[in-house]
């Protein structure tokens, strides 16, 4: 398989799994080449073109042309320079890894983060909030997150991968969103009533397990295990945090427990004002599982060793 079918085939599989679902993907591509179609001159010229095909910015290719073949890849959670220097070393003792690829996003990836998070907005809709409520809430939690990221080196991995020759890619919100549709659909089926129930539910898929064994479980954050779940919303893709100020709103149209990777002080204390239970299931575990699941789908296709790095917790299924 080569680097660029991969690359495609996980953001196939990413709008495959897409809380929005196909129709609000499909206009978010057109609404992209419309863009595109209107400008001229240098605005045409530095446009990312990539947007035309993958609804997903924070999740490319960052270095390699894409027909490299692929064999043997090295995966984790975060790949830096000392994951890269490792690639390196590990193929001088004569391990063969043809590609490196990352869950968090680097280079353009990161620098384009903000852009997937419109998606918060949508999937509070769906969950009852008004859209018009939902977007300016977004809106401005996206405008905080581009101001955080414009100041940050987001080449620097990308640099060295390119001198170590060493194809780089990361897969994101594709990842995320087939976390967010595996426990949704775990959590309709065996229909927890308390907290405990969710909790025991987590530790029965291998990720959460394991991270729990190493010390880093699911946690009750608000609530006790005996307080009931009632309606669990999973929040867990989006590209990073949503707007802290979509809680109440949230609140007010049913949702009864959140269950997250991972959640600010400043998102704690309104989920908690708000009289809203909240379970963080894990951040590395949950980006294992949601690129296990993917990973897996893929191989179903073809075969391809996976090496396991910077806290990945690679377990493999039979999809």
């Amino acid at each position: 398989m080569k680097l660029k079918d991969f690359y495609r085939t996980a953001i196939e599989l990413g709008m495959e799994k897409d809380p929005r679902g196909k129709d609000e993907i499909k206009r978010i591509l057109d609404e992209a080449k419309a863009e595109f179609e209107k400008l001229d001159g240098k605005e045409k010229e530095i446009f990312d073109k990539e947007r035309l095909e993958n609804p997903y910015p924070d999740t490319r290719i960052l270095c390699g042309n894409g027909d490299e073949e692929i064999h043997s890849i090295m995966v984790g959670i975060d790949i830096e320079a000392p994951e890269l220097l490792l690639v390196d070393r590990l193929r001088e003792r004569g391990k063969k890894i043809d590609a490196a690829v990352a869950h968090h996003p680097e280079g353009i990836a990161y620098a384009r983060l903000g852009d997937v998070m419109m998606m918060h907005a949508d999937i509070a809709a769906k969950l009852g909030v008004p859209i018009n409520v939902a977007e300016k809430f977004t809106i401005k939690r996206i405008k905080e997150v581009e101001r955080r990221l414009m100041p940050m080196n987001h080449q620097r991995a990308i640099d060295m991968a390119r001198l170590l020759n060493i194809p780089f890619m990361n897969i994101h919100t594709p990842a995320d969103n087939f976390v967010v549709s595996f426990l949704e659909e775990t959590f309709n089926k065996e229909k927890p009533r308390t907290l405990k129930d969710i909790i025991d539910i987590l530790l029965e898929i291998p990720e959460y397990k394991i991270s729990a064994e190493k010390g880093a479980p699911p946690n009750i954050l608000i609530g006790t295990k005996k307080d009931r779940a009632g309606n669990v919303f999973v929040d867990m893709t989006g590209g990073t945090e949503g707007s802290k100020e979509i809680f109440e709103k949230l609140s007010a149209a049913g949702v009864g427990t959140i269950v997250a990777m991972h959640m600010s002080d400043e998102h704690f204390k309104e989920i908690e004002k708000h009289n809203m239970n909240l379970i963080i299931a894990g951040h590395i575990s949950s980006d294992s599982l949601g690129l296990n699941l993917l990973l897996d789908t893929i191989r179903k296709k073809e075969e391809i060793e996976v090496t396991p790095v910077s806290g990945f917790i690679r377990v493999e299924r039979n999809l």
